[in-house]
């Protein structure tokens, strides 16, 4: 088969621990051919969605780790598959480019109307009986409200956030308080997402790689001793875990939604049981997963892609 990668510049690829190069590493293993562009070569022509793309091979080799040949020009629908792995922010660009892919004329993964619709914060709401109590406000004072309400710690975040930016712990009676809103909220600009502190993320936040529906495998983010972050972005460090039958009932909660709104590929975040994240746009792991846990989700992911491709 042939595969098109929407993302990042390669160039800058983490090779031991990019997932989107993991999947490119796992179709190439299993003789299928590569190519990848970027989120800006993708353009409309005759109703359907085109690119320039490079054909590439890619090794796990620091500082050489890809070769690519001449870029070619074509429609999408010259593909099996098209894997949209732009890494955030969900900007005007990102939801513009998913209406171009709206027009692929072949199979597109993560599906773009999921891909717009799914808030990677707010689409947690859709299963409130697996998720901490969660406001979702512009307004700063029902924040303030609450946590006088709840005395205990919250935790605010952007609804547009990613990799741990702008996650803040709000404790009772700290003065900083008003300010942090002031600033998530740009003085009632922005929506926020303010969530029960849960205690257990002291302990690790976890990353529990979904496909179709199906938990594959999990890691533990655990926050330094100087952070309330867990992510790998700001430092977290990584521990293999495993899948537990909380972590199924939580994936099973979610899997008919999911399948519905074309988010094959996620990854779920769970601390002390309790889902805070639904991560749909190019969810991470899978590297760390397959050299913790020996679960080879990238191998997984492509031998779906060719059960289910269209073409």
């Amino acid at each position: 088969m042939k595969f098109l990668v929407v993302m990042d510049p390669i160039e800058s690829v983490e090779v031991a621990k990019d997932t989107t190069f993991g999947f490119m590493l796992a179709a190439q293993a299993r003789g299928h051919e590569v190519h990848y562009c970027l989120q800006d070569q993708l353009f409309l022509k005759g109703g359907r969605a085109w690119t320039t793309a490079w054909p590439v091979t890619v090794r796990e080799v620091k500082g050489d780790h890809f070769t690519r040949k001449a870029a070619v020009t074509g429609p999408l629908s010259a593909y099996d598959s098209v894997w949209m792995r732009k890494d955030p922010p969900v900007d005007r660009a990102f939801l513009h480019a998913t209406y171009i892919l709206d027009h692929a004329h072949t199979q597109v993964l993560n599906a773009p109307r999921g891909l717009r619709d799914a808030n990677e914060k707010i689409y947690s709401l859709f299963f409130e009986s697996v998720i901490p109590e969660t406001r979702v406000t512009r307004d700063a004072a029902q924040v303030t409200a609450w946590l006088a309400e709840k005395n205990e710690p919250i935790i605010a975040k952007p609804v547009d956030g990613h990799g741990g930016r702008g996650v803040f712990l709000l404790t009772p009676g700290d003065r900083n308080n008003n300010a942090i809103l002031e600033a998530l909220t740009d003085e009632g600009q922005r929506w926020i997402m303010a969530q029960a502190y849960l205690p257990a993320a002291r302990e690790g936040d976890k990353r529990l790689l979904v496909l179709d529906g199906e938990p594959l495998g999990a890691i533990l983010r655990v926050p330094k001793a100087d952070d309330n972050r867990g992510n790998i972005h700001v430092g977290g460090s990584v521990q293999g875990v495993e899948v537990t039958d909380r972590d199924r009932e939580i994936a099973a909660a979610l899997a008919p939604k999911l399948k519905a709104d074309g988010l094959v590929f996620v990854g779920l975040d769970i601390i002390g049981g309790k889902l805070t994240e639904v991560n749909v746009t190019s969810p991470t792991g899978i590297r760390e997963v397959k050299a913790l846990c020996g679960v080879d989700v990238g191998d997984a992911y492509v031998a779906w892609v060719e059960a289910h491709a269209q073409r």
